[in-house]
């Protein structure tokens, strides 16, 4: 008589690099289930190049931080880049955006879809996510993860570790998959349950539970966001302009031009890159930054511009600055600037 071989149980998490999702999936692993990661990459996300580029926490170590959870729950992890299909998302979100341009419900929803996807093509059984009933305001909520389940189509497939006591039996959990009595009952804000666990599991150096993972939750980076679709009367965006608004200081003097000034060497380094499609300018007869022109300056522009960058320079207490200006189309100029005092550059221009 032959013997049928069970199928092993393969569930899909996804991994944003958080102390949540960390948990959630040791969780199932520790059930004898077999995990694989998913991160989808939207172009908003923390992770990535700014974290190299900055010298801010040089103590800490220059990572990924989905990686490394990946790599200590040692588990394979599937980056997928949804930057396009996730311009609807932030566009036209059903549900509308959060505090600032987070569209909080809608993503989730769209993640966990994207990751249905992934778990039929790739024959798995189901999908664990880390989230906690209670901590985010508007996808979080008793009221709101049901709606998640439902419009990603996952509906029972999908597996909350950290508060699944808490919420209704799911296929996983009704098929014996995993026991649910290993299961947890977190809910609301505080992460000191979280903590703890991770303490007991010998986690430590996660990535701090309060940073978030995207971008579009930070005040700054929301407004520097609507600023740029404002000033060019479109709501289109290249991944370049994701990343320029998550570098430099972004100061607007009127509706035609926006600078973007390096404030530190990696910066610099990274502006360097845009160059030769921007209208740049740089102190050259003493030490200073590197600044980016976007939009169409007129002359009058640009030697305001020249000295907003005298005053971010070493040579700001100086009578004059040299500041060379490189237009787009490839011409330079040549401006000697007295530069402006603090009180001259307007709070109202700073982004």
């Amino acid at each position: 008589m032959t013997q049928i071989t069970k199928k092993p149980i393969k569930a899909v998490s996804l991994i944003s690099g958080g102390l949540d999702s960390l948990l959630s999936t040791k969780l199932i692993i520790d059930q004898g289930v077999h995990v694989e990661g998913i991160n989808f990459f939207t172009g908003f996300c923390v992770e990535g190049h700014t974290h190299a580029i900055r010298k801010q926490k040089k103590d800490k170590p220059k990572r990924n931080n989905a990686l490394w959870v990946a790599e200590q729950l040692g588990v394979k992890l599937h980056i997928i880049d949804v930057i396009e299909e996730y311009r609807d998302v932030l566009l036209n979100p059903k549900h509308g955006y959060g505090k600032n341009m987070n569209p909080c419900l809608d993503c989730k929803g769209f993640m966990v879809k994207k990751a249905k996807e992934w778990m039929l093509a790739n024959d798995f059984d189901f999908i664990i996510t880390g989230e906690v009933m209670g901590q985010r305001p508007m996808s979080q909520r008793k009221d709101t993860m049901p709606i998640v389940q439902k419009e990603s189509g996952a509906d029972d497939l999908l597996l909350r570790p950290l508060s699944a006591q808490l919420l209704p039996p799911t296929k996983p959990e009704i098929e014996g998959w995993v026991d649910r009595e290993q299961l947890l009952n977190y809910s609301g804000r505080s992460r000191k349950p979280q903590m703890n666990l991770a303490d007991q599991f010998g986690f430590d150096d996660y990535a701090t539970p309060a940073g978030g993972c995207c971008f579009l939750t930070d005040k700054k980076y929301s407004d520097k966001l609507v600023d740029m679709w404002e000033a060019r009367g479109s709501r289109e965006y290249e991944l370049d302009d994701l990343m320029m608004l998550k570098v430099g200081r972004h100061i607007r003097p009127n509706q035609r031009y926006k600078m973007i000034i390096a404030r530190e060497e990696g910066e610099v380094n990274f502006l360097e890159g845009y160059r030769n499609q921007y209208t740049n300018l740089y102190p050259t007869s003493c030490n200073g930054p590197l600044a980016i022109i976007d939009g169409k300056p007129n002359q009058k522009d640009l030697k305001t511009a020249a000295k907003i960058l005298a005053r971010y320079s070493q040579g700001r207490e100086t009578e004059n600055v040299d500041v060379e200006v490189r237009l787009d189309s490839g011409v330079m100029q040549q401006f000697s600037v007295k530069p402006f005092l603090v009180e001259e550059i307007s709070k109202d221009w700073m982004i």
